[in-house]
């Protein structure tokens, strides 16, 4: 089956290259190509993609803004953020707009396709440098986690977990880290969810962020 994308790109000669390299996939198939996040949601009734390439500094409205919007309008379009700017802000925003993955737009077709095919199996593809910069921002915020953890009753391992899941590492990566089987770290996460009362790695990640937990 072919993945199907929507990308929300202002500069056109950028948005007609990503167009054209990511169209030379089999199994990818570009819906649309929108020039801002208010265009982006009105070819949503007509077009509904498993995932958007969203551009985040756009006239009219950006891309974190739309994010949240088409999260709350449509939950089940996973979002990835590419942008030429690695900067902290907009890294904590889109994760709490609702971003499935940040990649920067140097990144080559083949790295976005990965990319794509990780948020389509549960990921959080980023790159790595912004992997980085996300688990180190998320920590900088961290004032009181230990407080904020036991209001949920997580565990150590359970927060160690959710900091992983936050770098966008997937159950196989997160076993062989911690040196226990993928279906150990489904339970983890598993029991994360039930705690946290949330549903999937996204909104996981988000609550853990907003209560500094992680």
């Amino acid at each position: 089956m072919k993945i199907k994308i929507g990308l929300v790109e202002d500069n056109p000669n950028l948005a007609r290259s990503l167009k054209e390299n990511l169209s030379s996939f089999e199994n990818v198939e570009v819906l649309f190509v929108a020039s801002n996040g208010q265009e982006a949601l009105q070819m949503l009734f007509s077009n509904i993609p498993d995932i958007i390439l969203m551009d985040i500094n756009m006239p009219v409205m950006n891309g974190i803004e739309a994010t949240k919007r088409i999260k709350h309008q449509f939950p089940d379009i996973k979002i990835i953020m590419l942008t030429i700017f690695d900067d902290g802000d907009n890294l904590f925003n889109s994760i709490l707009a609702g971003a499935t993955g940040y990649l920067l737009k140097d990144e080559n077709p083949g790295k976005i396709l990965a990319a794509f095919e990780e948020a389509m199996e549960g990921g959080s593809p980023m790159t790595p440098v912004i992997a980085t910069k996300s688990l180190q921002l998320i920590r900088g915020k961290n004032t009181n986690s230990e407080q904020k953890s036991n209001e949920f009753n997580l565990t150590k391992r359970e927060i160690e977990i959710l900091e992983f899941i936050a770098k966008g590492e997937t159950y196989m990566q997160i076993a062989d880290k911690i040196f226990v089987s993928p279906k150990t770290v489904r339970k983890h996460i598993e029991n994360i969810y039930v705690k946290l009362q949330v549903h999937n790695k996204v909104d996981a990640v988000r609550l853990a962020i907003n209560k500094k937990i992680v």
